[in-house]
């Protein structure tokens, strides 16, 4: 087997990632429809908890792990893992008065670049057999 040539592997285009925004602790108070479904689908991404102000005075603390966007906010809702249930919840977009990122981010600093930035500076300090291990979630 013929290894690749390195060299035409770095001039092969890349695709750039996701933009990852520093959500946690930020607040959302949508002002418009708009802005709430923008808020949403910034939800639906963070890899955290949520939480969700209804416009009953009610909130939801959780993950959320679907959505579905439909014609109106009636029709829209997202699905979410209520924080410390074993149940799903439904709400509908209609509901929500807003939301906050309240959850620590388990994706922030994630990136492949960190990663390989840890793994070098530890090869040069000349440190062996390095394994570099995920960060707890607590």
């Amino acid at each position: 087997m013929q290894l690749p040539n390195l060299q035409a592997i770095e001039e092969l285009e890349v695709v750039p990632g996701f933009e990852h925004h520093f959500l946690q602790g930020q607040v959302w108070a949508a002002a418009s429809e708009e802005e709430l479904r923008e808020g949403l689908e910034k939800a639906f991404d963070y890899r955290g908890d949520v939480t969700i102000s209804l416009k009953s005075g009610d909130s939801v603390e959780g993950y959320i792990f679907d959505r579905k966007t439909g014609a109106t906010l009636g029709t829209s809702f997202v699905r979410l893992f209520p924080k410390n249930e074993a149940r799903k919840v439904t709400v509908s977009y209609s509901e929500i008065q807003g939301l906050a990122f309240t959850g620590r981010d388990t994706a922030a600093g994630k990136s492949w670049e960190a990663w390989l930035k840890k793994y070098w500076e530890k090869k040069q300090a000349g440190e062996a057999n390095i394994e570099l291990k995920p960060e707890t979630l607590d």
